[in-house]
Protein backbone atom coordinates (compact mmCIF):
# COMPACT_ATOMS: atom_id res chain seq x y z
CA UNK A 1 0.00 0.00 0.00
CA UNK A 2 1.52 3.48 -0.79
CA UNK A 3 1.89 6.18 1.33
CA UNK A 4 -0.77 9.26 1.76
CA UNK A 5 0.98 11.90 -0.65
CA UNK A 6 2.66 14.87 1.30
CA UNK A 7 1.97 18.50 0.32
CA UNK A 8 3.17 21.89 2.03
CA UNK A 9 1.46 24.91 1.69
CA UNK A 10 2.84 28.22 2.68
CA UNK A 11 1.35 31.54 3.00
CA UNK A 12 1.50 35.00 3.93
CA UNK A 13 -0.37 34.85 7.51
CA UNK A 14 -1.55 31.71 8.88
CA UNK A 15 -4.50 31.90 11.64
CA UNK A 16 -4.24 28.85 13.30
CA UNK A 17 -6.73 29.77 16.47
CA UNK A 18 -3.86 30.50 19.01
CA UNK A 19 -1.67 32.77 17.00
CA UNK A 20 -0.49 33.76 13.94
CA UNK A 21 2.34 32.84 11.66
CA UNK A 22 3.36 35.49 9.16
CA UNK A 23 4.52 33.93 6.75
CA UNK A 24 3.68 30.10 7.73
CA UNK A 25 3.46 26.95 6.44
CA UNK A 26 1.15 23.69 7.05
CA UNK A 27 2.39 20.26 6.09
CA UNK A 28 -0.23 18.05 5.52
CA UNK A 29 -0.60 14.39 5.20
CA UNK A 30 -3.74 12.93 3.52
CA UNK A 31 -6.65 14.31 5.67
CA UNK A 32 -4.19 15.19 8.58
CA UNK A 33 -2.13 18.24 9.18
CA UNK A 34 1.94 16.76 10.06
CA UNK A 35 3.73 20.34 11.15
CA UNK A 36 2.96 23.71 11.20
CA UNK A 37 5.61 26.23 11.58
CA UNK A 38 6.58 30.10 11.14
CA UNK A 39 8.84 31.67 8.03
CA UNK A 40 9.78 29.36 5.32
CA UNK A 41 9.10 25.90 5.18
CA UNK A 42 12.29 24.37 5.70
CA UNK A 43 13.79 22.23 3.02
CA UNK A 44 14.18 19.60 5.24
CA UNK A 45 10.51 18.76 5.23
CA UNK A 46 9.55 15.50 3.37
CA UNK A 47 7.17 16.33 0.27
CA UNK A 48 5.32 14.31 -2.28
CA UNK A 49 6.09 17.51 -4.51
CA UNK A 50 7.28 20.80 -4.06
CA UNK A 51 5.71 23.89 -1.30
CA UNK A 52 2.12 25.28 -3.18
CA UNK A 53 2.20 28.99 -2.33
CA UNK A 54 -1.44 29.87 -0.81
CA UNK A 55 -2.94 33.09 -2.44
CA UNK A 56 -4.64 35.24 0.64
CA UNK A 57 -4.74 34.21 4.44
CA UNK A 58 -5.04 30.69 5.65
CA UNK A 59 -7.52 30.15 9.10
CA UNK A 60 -9.33 26.62 10.54
CA UNK A 61 -12.06 25.50 8.70
CA UNK A 62 -15.54 27.17 9.99
CA UNK A 63 -17.46 25.07 12.66
CA UNK A 64 -21.70 25.49 12.42
CA UNK A 65 -22.86 23.66 15.53
CA UNK A 66 -26.18 24.99 14.76
CA UNK A 67 -27.99 24.78 11.13
CA UNK A 68 -30.70 23.12 10.04
CA UNK A 69 -29.92 22.75 6.33
CA UNK A 70 -29.34 24.90 3.11
CA UNK A 71 -29.88 24.09 -0.72
CA UNK A 72 -33.43 23.75 -0.59
CA UNK A 73 -32.74 20.46 2.12
CA UNK A 74 -33.48 20.32 5.87
CA UNK A 75 -30.95 17.73 8.07
CA UNK A 76 -34.43 16.63 9.11
CA UNK A 77 -35.12 15.13 5.63
CA UNK A 78 -32.40 12.90 6.13
CA UNK A 79 -35.11 10.30 6.43
CA UNK A 80 -36.47 10.72 2.80
CA UNK A 81 -34.07 12.07 1.17
CA UNK A 82 -30.13 12.04 0.51
CA UNK A 83 -29.04 15.56 2.56
CA UNK A 84 -25.15 15.21 1.48
CA UNK A 85 -25.70 18.20 -1.06
CA UNK A 86 -26.73 20.67 2.04
CA UNK A 87 -23.63 19.62 3.68
CA UNK A 88 -21.71 20.22 0.57
CA UNK A 89 -22.59 23.42 -0.11
CA UNK A 90 -22.19 25.03 3.43
CA UNK A 91 -18.19 23.26 2.96
CA UNK A 92 -17.72 24.53 -0.35
CA UNK A 93 -18.39 28.20 1.59
CA UNK A 94 -16.11 27.33 4.56
CA UNK A 95 -17.69 25.48 6.88
CA UNK A 96 -15.90 22.38 6.92
CA UNK A 97 -17.79 20.85 10.43
CA UNK A 98 -21.55 20.90 10.38
CA UNK A 99 -23.48 19.96 13.20
CA UNK A 100 -27.24 19.15 12.13
CA UNK A 101 -30.00 20.62 14.22
CA UNK A 102 -33.18 18.54 14.03
CA UNK A 103 -36.22 21.07 14.77
CA UNK A 104 -39.42 20.01 17.18
CA UNK A 105 -41.04 17.09 15.54
CA UNK A 106 -43.77 14.19 16.25
CA UNK A 107 -41.72 11.73 18.61
CA UNK A 108 -41.41 8.95 16.73
CA UNK A 109 -40.34 11.02 13.65
CA UNK A 110 -37.63 12.48 15.15
CA UNK A 111 -35.99 8.89 16.46
CA UNK A 112 -36.06 8.47 12.88
CA UNK A 113 -34.36 11.13 11.86
CA UNK A 114 -31.55 10.54 14.28
CA UNK A 115 -31.36 7.26 12.96
CA UNK A 116 -30.92 8.55 9.65
CA UNK A 117 -28.34 10.94 10.10
CA UNK A 118 -26.55 8.81 12.53
CA UNK A 119 -24.38 7.00 9.85
CA UNK A 120 -23.67 10.30 8.20
CA UNK A 121 -21.86 11.68 11.82
CA UNK A 122 -20.27 8.23 12.10
CA UNK A 123 -18.10 8.60 8.92
CA UNK A 124 -17.30 12.27 9.26
CA UNK A 125 -19.49 14.03 7.11
CA UNK A 126 -21.41 15.74 10.19
CA UNK A 127 -20.09 16.93 13.37
CA UNK A 128 -22.94 15.33 15.13
CA UNK A 129 -26.48 16.18 15.59
CA UNK A 130 -28.18 18.99 18.13
CA UNK A 131 -31.56 18.25 19.27
CA UNK A 132 -33.35 21.45 19.22
CA UNK A 133 -37.13 20.20 20.69
CA UNK A 134 -39.21 18.73 21.48
CA UNK A 135 -38.37 19.93 25.65
CA UNK A 136 -39.40 23.94 24.93
CA UNK A 137 -41.25 26.60 25.78
CA UNK A 138 -44.38 27.49 24.32
CA UNK A 139 -43.98 31.14 24.96
CA UNK A 140 -40.61 31.47 23.30
CA UNK A 141 -41.63 28.68 20.69
CA UNK A 142 -40.35 30.55 17.64
CA UNK A 143 -41.22 28.59 14.81
CA UNK A 144 -41.73 25.34 16.46
CA UNK A 145 -44.43 23.34 16.41
CA UNK A 146 -46.55 24.32 19.29
CA UNK A 147 -48.55 21.41 19.51
CA UNK A 148 -45.56 19.23 19.43
CA UNK A 149 -43.99 21.17 22.20
CA UNK A 150 -44.00 18.98 25.58
CA UNK A 151 -41.75 18.50 29.07
CA UNK A 152 -39.20 15.81 29.01
CA UNK A 153 -40.12 12.54 29.52
CA UNK A 154 -37.48 9.68 31.41
CA UNK A 155 -37.98 7.54 28.56
CA UNK A 156 -37.42 9.84 25.67
CA UNK A 157 -34.33 11.59 26.77
CA UNK A 158 -32.87 7.70 27.49
CA UNK A 159 -34.24 6.93 23.47
CA UNK A 160 -32.96 10.15 21.70
CA UNK A 161 -29.76 9.91 23.71
CA UNK A 162 -28.94 6.51 23.38
CA UNK A 163 -26.86 7.09 19.46
CA UNK A 164 -23.39 9.23 20.48
CA UNK A 165 -24.10 10.55 16.98
CA UNK A 166 -26.43 13.05 19.00
CA UNK A 167 -24.00 15.85 20.44
CA UNK A 168 -26.06 18.42 22.00
CA UNK A 169 -29.44 18.83 23.36
CA UNK A 170 -32.06 22.25 23.81
CA UNK A 171 -34.08 21.96 26.75
CA UNK A 172 -36.17 24.79 28.23
CA UNK A 173 -34.86 24.20 32.11
CA UNK A 174 -37.92 25.40 33.56
CA UNK A 175 -40.41 23.05 32.54
CA UNK A 176 -41.35 19.89 34.60
CA UNK A 177 -38.10 17.67 34.76
CA UNK A 178 -36.11 19.88 32.97
CA UNK A 179 -33.11 20.19 35.49
CA UNK A 180 -33.42 16.40 35.60
CA UNK A 181 -33.44 16.33 31.74
CA UNK A 182 -29.72 18.40 31.85
CA UNK A 183 -29.02 15.73 34.38
CA UNK A 184 -29.69 12.74 31.83
CA UNK A 185 -27.82 14.33 28.93
CA UNK A 186 -24.59 15.19 30.74
CA UNK A 187 -24.20 11.37 32.08
CA UNK A 188 -24.66 10.12 28.14
CA UNK A 189 -22.05 12.42 27.23
CA UNK A 190 -23.75 15.04 25.21
CA UNK A 191 -23.92 18.83 25.59
CA UNK A 192 -26.83 20.35 27.31
CA UNK A 193 -27.80 23.41 26.36
CA UNK A 194 -31.00 26.10 27.34
CA UNK A 195 -33.09 27.70 24.88
CA UNK A 196 -36.56 28.74 23.33
CA UNK A 197 -37.26 28.87 27.23
CA UNK A 198 -39.01 31.31 29.49
CA UNK A 199 -37.00 31.03 32.67
CA UNK A 200 -35.81 33.56 34.94
CA UNK A 201 -32.17 33.76 36.03
CA UNK A 202 -32.35 31.57 38.82
CA UNK A 203 -33.58 29.00 37.10
CA UNK A 204 -30.61 28.96 34.21
CA UNK A 205 -28.14 29.54 36.81
CA UNK A 206 -29.43 25.90 38.20
CA UNK A 207 -28.95 25.02 34.74
CA UNK A 208 -25.84 25.95 34.58
CA UNK A 209 -24.78 24.27 37.84
CA UNK A 210 -26.32 21.08 36.60
CA UNK A 211 -24.11 21.16 33.72
CA UNK A 212 -25.70 22.65 30.80
CA UNK A 213 -22.58 24.24 29.02
CA UNK A 214 -24.66 26.45 26.14
CA UNK A 215 -27.09 29.28 25.38
CA UNK A 216 -29.03 28.49 22.25
CA UNK A 217 -28.94 31.23 20.11
CA UNK A 218 -28.49 33.69 23.05
CA UNK A 219 -31.64 36.72 22.98
CA UNK A 220 -33.55 35.12 20.79
CA UNK A 221 -35.93 32.83 21.66
CA UNK A 222 -36.10 33.73 25.17
CA UNK A 223 -37.01 36.60 27.90
CA UNK A 224 -35.30 39.73 27.17
CA UNK A 225 -32.83 41.10 29.32
CA UNK A 226 -34.21 43.08 31.75
CA UNK A 227 -32.76 46.06 34.62
CA UNK A 228 -34.99 44.04 37.25
CA UNK A 229 -35.30 40.44 35.41
CA UNK A 230 -31.85 39.66 33.65
CA UNK A 231 -33.12 35.97 32.80
CA UNK A 232 -31.36 33.80 30.86
CA UNK A 233 -29.50 36.04 28.85
CA UNK A 234 -28.01 37.90 32.10
CA UNK A 235 -27.22 34.35 33.13
CA UNK A 236 -25.63 33.34 30.27
CA UNK A 237 -23.47 35.91 29.78
CA UNK A 238 -22.08 36.34 33.20
CA UNK A 239 -21.26 32.57 34.07
CA UNK A 240 -17.76 31.57 32.43
CA UNK A 241 -19.02 28.00 32.56
CA UNK A 242 -21.20 28.73 29.82
CA UNK A 243 -20.80 29.65 25.83
CA UNK A 244 -23.32 31.50 23.78
CA UNK A 245 -24.38 30.90 20.14
CA UNK A 246 -25.24 34.33 18.43
CA UNK A 247 -26.73 34.62 15.25
CA UNK A 248 -24.83 37.58 13.02
CA UNK A 249 -27.18 38.24 10.24
CA UNK A 250 -28.14 41.87 11.15
CA UNK A 251 -31.83 40.78 11.76
CA UNK A 252 -32.00 38.41 14.94
CA UNK A 253 -29.61 40.95 16.72
CA UNK A 254 -28.40 44.83 16.12
CA UNK A 255 -24.92 45.34 16.01
CA UNK A 256 -25.02 47.23 19.61
CA UNK A 257 -26.48 43.89 20.84
CA UNK A 258 -23.75 41.92 19.63
CA UNK A 259 -20.81 44.37 21.14
CA UNK A 260 -22.71 44.21 24.67
CA UNK A 261 -22.79 40.54 24.46
CA UNK A 262 -18.51 40.15 22.84
CA UNK A 263 -17.71 42.56 25.54
CA UNK A 264 -19.16 40.02 28.20
CA UNK A 265 -18.59 36.77 26.39
CA UNK A 266 -14.95 37.39 25.41
CA UNK A 267 -14.08 34.08 24.07
CA UNK A 268 -16.84 32.33 24.97
CA UNK A 269 -19.06 33.41 21.94
CA UNK A 270 -19.76 30.95 19.20
CA UNK A 271 -21.38 32.16 15.94
CA UNK A 272 -24.18 30.22 14.24
CA UNK A 273 -26.05 30.21 11.19
CA UNK A 274 -29.21 28.86 12.26
CA UNK A 275 -29.67 28.25 8.71
CA UNK A 276 -32.36 26.70 6.80
CA UNK A 277 -33.55 24.78 3.24
CA UNK A 278 -34.17 28.66 2.29
CA UNK A 279 -30.09 29.20 2.35
CA UNK A 280 -28.68 29.91 -0.84
CA UNK A 281 -32.46 29.39 -2.59
CA UNK A 282 -34.40 32.54 -3.69
CA UNK A 283 -37.24 34.09 -1.62
CA UNK A 284 -40.26 32.22 -1.26
CA UNK A 285 -42.19 29.83 0.52
CA UNK A 286 -40.62 27.14 2.63
CA UNK A 287 -41.21 25.25 5.89
CA UNK A 288 -39.57 24.08 8.99
CA UNK A 289 -40.43 21.35 10.96
CA UNK A 290 -44.02 21.29 9.77
CA UNK A 291 -44.12 25.37 10.16
CA UNK A 292 -44.95 27.75 6.61
CA UNK A 293 -41.90 30.06 6.46
CA UNK A 294 -41.50 33.29 4.26
CA UNK A 295 -38.35 34.24 2.76
CA UNK A 296 -38.02 37.91 1.50
CA UNK A 297 -35.01 39.71 0.75
CA UNK A 298 -33.05 36.98 2.78
CA UNK A 299 -34.81 36.91 6.07
CA UNK A 300 -36.86 33.76 7.04
CA UNK A 301 -40.16 34.18 9.17
CA UNK A 302 -43.14 32.47 10.08
CA UNK A 303 -45.60 32.83 7.29
CA UNK A 304 -48.02 35.81 8.11
CA UNK A 305 -44.89 37.85 9.36
CA UNK A 306 -44.84 36.22 12.71
CA UNK A 307 -41.42 34.80 14.14
CA UNK A 308 -37.81 35.12 12.88
CA UNK A 309 -37.61 31.20 11.52
CA UNK A 310 -33.87 30.38 11.39
CA UNK A 311 -31.40 32.63 8.72
CA UNK A 312 -30.00 31.89 5.47
CA UNK A 313 -26.64 32.59 6.33
CA UNK A 314 -23.47 31.36 6.30
CA UNK A 315 -20.49 31.17 8.97
CA UNK A 316 -18.68 33.09 6.27
CA UNK A 317 -20.70 35.96 6.68
CA UNK A 318 -20.56 36.09 10.29
CA UNK A 319 -16.46 36.32 10.15
CA UNK A 320 -17.02 38.96 7.53
CA UNK A 321 -19.50 40.54 10.09
CA UNK A 322 -17.61 39.88 12.96
CA UNK A 323 -14.14 41.48 11.71
CA UNK A 324 -16.49 44.43 9.56
CA UNK A 325 -19.09 45.37 11.91
CA UNK A 326 -17.53 44.25 15.40
CA UNK A 327 -13.75 45.10 14.82
CA UNK A 328 -12.82 41.72 15.60
CA UNK A 329 -9.32 41.03 14.80
CA UNK A 330 -8.68 37.69 12.51
CA UNK A 331 -7.86 36.09 15.27
CA UNK A 332 -10.86 36.91 17.78
CA UNK A 333 -13.06 35.72 14.34
CA UNK A 334 -11.00 32.95 14.25
CA UNK A 335 -12.30 31.89 17.78
CA UNK A 336 -15.69 32.56 17.14
CA UNK A 337 -16.32 30.64 14.29
CA UNK A 338 -14.14 27.23 14.38
CA UNK A 339 -11.67 26.92 17.70
CA UNK A 340 -14.51 27.79 20.55
CA UNK A 341 -17.43 26.00 18.67
CA UNK A 342 -15.22 23.17 18.19
CA UNK A 343 -14.14 23.06 22.07
CA UNK A 344 -17.45 23.48 23.41
CA UNK A 345 -18.75 20.38 21.54
CA UNK A 346 -15.47 18.32 22.15
CA UNK A 347 -14.64 17.88 18.87
CA UNK A 348 -10.70 18.19 19.13
CA UNK A 349 -9.92 17.38 15.56
CA UNK A 350 -11.16 19.79 13.97
CA UNK A 351 -11.27 24.33 14.81
CA UNK A 352 -7.71 24.96 14.94
CA UNK A 353 -4.77 24.42 12.39
CA UNK A 354 -2.63 21.89 14.31
CA UNK A 355 -0.33 18.90 14.37
CA UNK A 356 -2.38 16.23 14.70
CA UNK A 357 -5.39 17.81 13.58
CA UNK A 358 -7.73 17.51 10.48
CA UNK A 359 -6.50 19.44 7.20
CA UNK A 360 -9.34 21.43 7.00
CA UNK A 361 -8.62 25.24 5.76
CA UNK A 362 -9.90 28.50 4.09
CA UNK A 363 -8.22 30.66 2.64
CA UNK A 364 -9.57 34.20 2.27
CA UNK A 365 -9.16 36.82 0.05
CA UNK A 366 -9.42 39.75 2.26
CA UNK A 367 -12.60 38.42 3.83
CA UNK A 368 -13.99 36.56 1.17
CA UNK A 369 -14.04 32.49 1.02
CA UNK A 370 -11.94 31.94 -2.20
CA UNK A 371 -11.13 27.93 -1.35
CA UNK A 372 -11.61 25.46 0.97
CA UNK A 373 -9.80 22.15 1.90
CA UNK A 374 -11.58 19.58 3.81
CA UNK A 375 -9.94 16.37 5.33
CA UNK A 376 -7.51 17.45 3.27
CA UNK A 377 -8.82 17.29 -0.23
CA UNK A 378 -9.58 21.27 -1.59
CA UNK A 379 -13.50 21.84 -2.94
CA UNK A 380 -12.02 23.06 -6.27
CA UNK A 381 -8.97 24.30 -7.71
CA UNK A 382 -6.04 24.58 -5.41
CA UNK A 383 -5.74 28.58 -4.75
CA UNK A 384 -2.01 28.85 -6.08
CA UNK A 385 -0.47 32.35 -6.61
Amino acid sequence: MSAEPVSVYTADAIVTGSLILSPGWIRVEGARILEVGRGSAPGTVPVTSAPIALRGTVVPGFVDIHAHGAAGLHFAEAVDREIEPAIDWHARRGTTTLVASLATDAFPRMEEQVAALAPLVRDGALGGIHLEGPWLSPEHRGAHEATLLHPPATDEVRRLLADPAVRMVTVAPELPGGLEAIDSIVAAGAIAAIGHTSCDFATATAAFDHGATVATHLFNGMPALHHRMPGPVGAALLDDRVVAELILDGHHLADGTVAIAARLLGDRLVAVSDSIAATGQPDGEYTLAGTAVSVRDGVARVAGGGSLAGSTMTLASAFRALVERQGFSLLEAVLATATVPAGALGLSAVGSIRAGGFADLVVLDGLTVSAVMRRGEWLGATPTR
